[in-house]
C-alpha cells in the first residue's frame, strides 16, 4: 500500500540540510510518494537580523550537522552568508521558489530544494535573493518556475501561502515543535515518523517507513 510522507521543513534550516540523505533514501522506495510541505518557520515574523551573535550559534550548530550527517558547510557559507550584516535571515524568498517549482515541475521540487541549500551552504550565495534564487532555477533548466520566482505574481504568492498554511496545520495537529517533522500517512491513518535514524542512518528510517 502506498504511504504519503509529509515532509514539514524550512529551507533555511541546518538540519533540514542534514536530512537531505535521509530524504534522497527515502524518495528511492516505491511505495512512499514524498511530499515536501514547507512551514514558513524563518519567513515573515520568523525572519530575523544575521547578527555576530546568531551567526556564532548557527555555525556551531552548523558543524555539529556536518559531522553528524556529513553535509558540507564551507568557509565560503561562514564569511560570505553568516558574515553578511545586511540581509535578513529570512527564508521567505527560498520557499516561494520551492512553491514555483511545486506548481511548474512537481517531480523536481526535491532536485530544487537541494540545488538550493547546496547555492547557501557550499557556494556560499545568498539564497534570500530572488535573483539568486531564479539562477539556481535556470541552472537546473527550471526555466518556467525561474521566470515566476523573478517576478512572482498573485497566484504564486496565494499558493505559497495555501502550502505554508497546510503544513502548519500539520504542525499544529500533531504537536510538533521544530522541524524537520515527517508525517506518514496511509489509508486514514496518520502519524508522526520516529526519524531517531533520520541523520546517522538514513537507509534505516527507509526500510522501517516501507515496512510500516
Amino acid at each position: 500500500m502506498t504511504k504519503t510522507l509529509h515532509y514539514l521543513f524550512d529551507p533555511l534550516c541546518g538540519w533540514c540540510y542534514g536530512a537531505i540523505p535521509a530524504l534522497s533514501a527515502l524518495s528511492e522506495v516505491p511505495a512512499v510518494n514524498l511530499e515536501l510541505l514547507p512551514t514558513g518557520l524563518f519567513a515573515g515574523e520568523g525572519a530575523r537580523p544575521m547578527n555576530s551573535e546568531f551567526a556564532a550559534y548557527a555555525w556551531s550548530n552548523d558543524q555539529r550537522i556536518e559531522r553528524l550527517t556529513g553535509q558540507r558547510f564551507t568557509e565560503q557559507y561562514r564569511e560570505r552568508v553568516l558574515g553578511d550584516r545586511q540581509r535578513l535571515f529570512d527564508s521567505g524568498p527560498a520557499t516561494v521558489a520551492l512553491t514555483a517549482v511545486s506548481l511548474t515541475a512537481p517531480d523536481r521540487e526535491l532536485e530544487a530544494l537541494k540545488a538550493i541549500q547546496s547555492a547557501r551552504y557550499v557556494d556560499g550565495k545568498d539564497t534570500t535573493s530572488l535573483e539568486t534564487l531564479a539562477g539556481v532555477l535556470r541552472g537546473l533548466g527550471l526555466e518556467q518556475a525561474a521566470t515566476r520566482v523573478a517576478q512572482p505574481d498573485e497566484d504564486l504568492l496565494a499558493a505559497n501561502q495555501a502550502r505554508i498554511h497546510r503544513a502548519q496545520a500539520l504542525m499544529r495537529e500533531f504537536g510538533a515543535r521544530g522541524v524537520p517533522t515527517l508525517v506518514a500517512e496511509s489509508s486514514a491513518k496518520r502519524w508522526v515518523v520516529n526519524h531517531a535514524d533520520f541523520y546517522s542512518n538514513p537507509s534505516a528510517l527507509a526500510g522501517e517507513l516501507e515496512a510500516a
